[in-house]
């Protein structure tokens, strides 16, 4: 950015809250686009399901991992968990706030369970990831007014509204890139730096989903 190129950058936005913090301003105060690869904002099954959750009660994300301790629980929480937190918050809208939750470590002090619960006055949101599960599965859950969601592995979608269980298979044009959301991001950045329009994933909102991390992190260090 100091050399004036317009920037998408991996999340977090940077290591310590801080730096990305400094990182936004730098890029608002020499007119840049910043914007932060959450590439899942942008795989097509989650999108869908984001179009019906405004009659939505409950939202869950899991996202595990089959054996994956190694780490320490601050580098897992900003690399993966982040995610999960940021994935599920703009699902529900991006207004619940955090309401409890708790974290299990290791006795070497690596992550090895999360779950946290947010709440708006409509919407019961709840995140999970455990570091040793034995799969790697990811999916999300949505309970409405009407109807029962599920996407998994951002590739299987499933409903149930009255009439039966529809399961949706994978397109076969699909590729995983597109699936997974990456070709979107990568498009997003791209028309965004030519129309000079704000990025969805723009550097402000990656800061919203860290600073819910960081105190998570902070609280977990001080207990």
């Amino acid at each position: 950015m100091n050399a004036g190129v317009h920037v998408c950058v991996d999340k977090p936005l940077a290591d310590k809250l801080n730096e990305a913090e400094s990182l936004v301003e730098l890029a608002a105060r020499r007119k840049l686009t910043l914007m932060v690869g959450f590439n899942r904002r942008f795989a097509p099954l989650y999108r869908e399901l984001k179009t019906q959750m405004g009659s939505a009660a409950s939202l869950r994300m899991d996202k595990h991992r089959s054996d994956s301790v190694g780490h320490d629980l601050r580098f897992t929480l900003l690399d993966d968990y982040l995610h999960v937190v940021d994935t599920a918050l703009w699902l529900a809208g991006g207004t619940a706030r955090l309401s409890g939750g708790s974290l299990q470590t290791t006795s070497q002090g690596e992550m090895l369970y999360a779950e946290h619960h947010f709440s708006t006055p409509q919407l019961e949101v709840t995140t999970s990831m455990h570091r040793r599960a034995g799969s790697q599965r990811e999916w999300v859950q949505a309970v409405t007014d009407g109807g029962l969601y599920a996407v998994c592995d951002m590739r299987e979608w499933q409903e149930e509204r009255g009439q039966g269980v529809i399961m949706r298979p994978v397109p076969g044009w699909q590729t995983t890139l597109e699936q997974r959301g990456f070709v979107g991001c990568a498009r997003h950045f791209i028309e965004c730096v030519q129309n000079q329009t704000v990025p969805e994933t723009a550097g402000e909102q990656a800061l919203l989903a860290q600073r819910v991390v960081e105190k998570l992190w902070r609280e977990a260090m001080s207990e």
